[in-house]
């Protein structure tokens, strides 16, 4: 062999890969690396994916703070001004069942890109809403939109992240999850205050652009991205594996508990706070989100401790962390409030890092659909025990909210028991 040649020999191989690519390449696909932590591109793939989850949780939760004052501008009850947000949730939870199967069909970045544009310029649209009927529609096409973005970034990153690192990555995403969803809940917060919530949605749907437009600048493509048949049948075939598994309808339940508790916590302690015998403003309310700051460390710290202990108690001990914060919340002073409120969240973002990264190990094959169920279920339980929430806190006040809360955590703990006992990396 010539100089020349073995010199060429020893060049590695970076084949560009899109998100799609034919059957004939797919071996070569195969032997393509996985990104792996401490590379240029894990740092692309990280900061890309926080900006997604930043912007999404942004978007989806921002008008969760403002709830107390579209009951007052458009006379309406608690339960029916948690719509804004269970219309949403609820439009994305069944938008997962097609943006899921989709992007296996047609590559994950496509698809996170067109969703993330969508969604911010309905919220544009939304700011400039004046009937509460045309809010709530504008609401559930944001939810829509953002369908395509929650399940196809966890699986995006299930296959392009080596599995060493999956699930501290996974924590790295779902830690902008956190820090958006104390972003969009302060900007609204603080600015309606002062200005308007219609101003508030303005600046956050601008926001959203901006990052959606940086999402797709930097965001490498797929390189172990396989298109699958998006045929009725074969996906039937799929849905039906997952839920024969012994563990994935258990982390589909999880989703669902998980997440009611969350949204209804949030959804109705601005009332409470707002009240007798608080009577805080709308600005120190919004402020009160900086306890998502706790689920920005939690979740990337969550992913690491599952190497060492394993998925399950510390899935475990997250949901008995939630667990002791809303009880916590349910005593008087509110430095204790908040303090329940940062031990909550703190556990939520945690127990939401290991069950979502779990959903990875079990799926086989369609792991987008996978994750799309996963979500389906979590947005559904946002959706549903979110709105539910309101008539425990219209007919039992505080008190009643916690208990409610208190009963889906114990459910969630059972099930996290019966996970445990499952062996971690089981396949369908």
């Amino acid at each position: 062999m010539t100089t020349a040649s073995r010199s060429a020999a020893s060049m590695p191989k970076t084949l560009p890969a899109p998100d799609s690519a034919p059957p004939t390449k797919r071996a070569t696909l195969n032997k393509l690396p996985y990104i792996e932590r401490g590379t240029p591109q894990f740092m692309r793939v990280t900061l890309a994916l926080f900006s997604a989850g930043l912007a999404t949780f942004a978007l989806l939760y921002c008008v969760q703070p403002i709830l107390p004052v579209l009951s007052h501008d458009f006379g309406i009850s608690p339960a029916e001004s948690s719509l804004s947000l269970s219309f949403s949730t609820g439009l994305l939870a069944i938008g997962l069942m097609f943006t899921g199967p989709l992007s296996d069909a047609i590559g994950r970045k496509s698809v996170m890109v067109v969703a993330l544009l969508l969604a911010a310029i309905c919220t544009l649209i939304c700011a400039f809403m004046t009937s509460w009927h045309g809010i709530l529609l504008m609401r559930a096409l944001i939810g829509l939109s953002l369908s395509g973005v929650a399940a196809v970034g966890m699986t995006y990153l299930s296959e392009e992240i080596h599995p060493s690192f999956v699930a501290f990555s996974m924590g790295l995403y779902i830690s902008g999850n956190s820090i958006g969803g104390m972003s969009g809940r302060l900007v609204t917060g603080v600015l309606t205050d002062f200005f308007s919530w219609r101003v508030s949605l303005a600046v956050i749907g601008v926001f959203a652009l901006a990052a959606a437009c940086m999402f797709w600048r930097i965001l490498p493509a797929s390189r172990h991205f396989r298109a699958s048949s998006l045929r009725p049948r074969t996906l039937l075939i799929n849905f039906k594996l997952h839920w024969h598994d012994k563990g994935l309808p258990l982390l589909f339940a999880e989703g669902f508990l998980l997440m009611g508790s969350f949204v209804t916590m949030f959804n109705y302690i601005g009332y409470r706070l707002l009240s007798d015998p608080y009577h805080l403003s709308q600005a120190i309310v919004g402020l009160l989100s900086v306890v998502y700051l706790t689920g920005s460390y939690s979740s990337p710290k969550a992913g690491a401790l599952t190497s060492r202990f394993g998925r399950g108690p510390v899935l475990l001990a997250s949901i008995i962390i939630m667990l002791i914060g809303i009880l916590i919340t349910a005593l008087a002073p509110v430095a204790t409030i908040f303090i329940g409120m940062m031990l909550f969240t703190a556990g939520f973002f945690a127990a939401h890092s290991v069950a979502s990264s779990w959903i990875g190990r079990r799926a086989r094959r369609a792991k987008g659909q996978a994750s799309s169920l996963y979500l389906f279920c979590y947005y559904v339980g946002s959706s549903v025990a979110g709105t539910l929430g309101g008539v425990f806190w219209h007919n039992f006040g505080w008190g009643g909210v916690v208990a409610f809360i208190s009963v889906m955590l114990l459910l969630a703990l059972l099930v996290a028991h019966y996970l445990k006992r499952l062996p971690e990396a089981a396949r369908i």
